[in-house]
Formats: structure tokens, C-alpha cells, sequence
């Protein structure tokens, strides 16, 4: 077999008594680490902390996956201005946090024979929130309701970076700053678990 010592250094091509015998020197274990190779390949390792690192950086690799989510806010198309800016405060805040945004008007009674109204609120407010996100797909009727989808120009990966950085920075702040009210820290605290509930469950009901 072709031997790679500890630190990754080429032993060469030995027995496998010899492989054994430098194992126990080393008080290492022999670990096959390319079987198909001819001859296979094998490396002296402490065993146990090699599946320790690897489920580390397993897990390390998980938590800064950016998984794509859609969120969804509905509007009637005679919504009224204050629900109107309630409603595209959620869509600022999906499009921020990297998240595409369905926009569903749902249209009832009389309102069906209008679908102008619902394409121009649409297109407003793609317009009003243009700065953080895109029109992904045009709107378009779908039965009774009139769709659109929002993208981020903003990448997930960078939403979570960011968001990070601003919860390091708000750390830093409290440690540099003692004299900062427990009232105040607290309030920081639910601030950062509303913004991950929100991230995971969906937009509000209709107005």
C-alpha cells in the first residue's frame, strides 16, 4: 500500500505489517483513504478526531446555507394607504433578508371585472420597493386572483452575512457600553427572535 504519514507526508509504498507496525508507534490508527487507487492509499490518523472535525464542519456548512424562500402577501385591490404601507413594509423587509416575495391581489364580487386595478397596484408596488428587489414574474390572472413574484437583488448568503454582523455589532456595543439598561438589551434580544420568526413563517393574512 501507498503510506501518507500524519501530517501528510509520503511514507511511500510499504506492507501492510510495516503500515501496522508504524500505526502503533505513532499510537494513530490506519485509515484506508483511497481504495480504488492502485496500490490503494492509507494515511496514519487519530481516527475518532478526524469524525469529529468532519461532523464540525459538516454542521458548519449547514448553518450558512442559504435555503430560497418564497413568501406570500395577499392584497385586495381597493386596499386602503395605511394597510397598503403595512403590507409593503413586509415586502422591504422579505426582500432584505434575501427572500423572493409572491404578490397575490385577490379580486371578489364586482371586483373581478376590474383586473386593471389589481395590474396597477402591482406595478406600483414593484416600483416603490424597485431599490431592493425585481419583478421575477410578471403578474398575471390565476382564476380569481392576479399574481406577481418579487426577487432580492440582495443574494441570501449576503442577507445572512449581514444580519450576523449586525447581531455581532449590537453585542459589541452592550459590552462596550455596561451601563446599557437590562430594559434595553432585552428589547435588542426580541428584536433579533422577531426577525427570525418572521423569516420562517409566512406574511400576514389579507387585509
Amino acid at each position: 500500500m501507498r503510506l501518507v504519514g500524519p501530517s501528510g507526508e509520503q511514507v511511500g509504498i510499504v506492507p501492510l505489517a510495516k503500515a501496522l507496525e508504524l500505526a502503533q508507534e505513532y499510537d494513530l490508527d490506519l485509515v484506508e483513504v483511497a481504495a480504488n487507487a492502485r496500490p490503494p492509499v492509507c494515511k496514519l490518523m487519530d481516527y475518532g478526531k478526524f469524525k469529529y472535525e468532519s461532523a464540525m464542519k459538516a454542521r458548519e456548512a449547514r448553518k450558512n446555507q442559504a435555503h430560497t424562500v418564497i413568501k406570500e402577501m395577499k392584497l385586495r385591490p381597493k386596499i386602503d394607504p395605511h394597510d397598503y404601507d403595512t403590507k409593503k413594509g413586509h415586502v422591504v423587509r422579505f426582500l432584505k433578508q434575501g427572500d423572493k416575495v409572491k404578490i397575490t391581489i385577490m379580486f371578489r364580487g364586482r371586483e373581478q371585472s376590474r383586473p386593471e386595478l389589481g395590474y396597477r397596484l402591482l406595478q406600483r408596488l414593484a416600483e416603490d420597493v424597485a431599490d431592493l428587489g425585481f419583478v421575477e414574474s410578471n403578474p398575471k390572472q390565476d382564476g380569481r386572483n392576479m399574481i406577481m413574484v418579487l426577487g432580492p437583488h440582495k443574494k441570501k448568503t449576503e442577507a445572512m452575512a449581514e444580519a450576523r454582523q449586525a447581531q455581532e455589532a449590537r453585542k459589541a456595543d452592550a459590552k462596550a457600553n455596561p451601563g446599557k439598561s437590562q430594559n434595553a438589551a432585552e428589547a435588542d434580544a426580541d428584536a433579533d427572535v422577531d426577525t427570525e420568526v418572521e423569516a420562517q413563517t409566512p406574511a400576514p393574512a389579507e387585509a
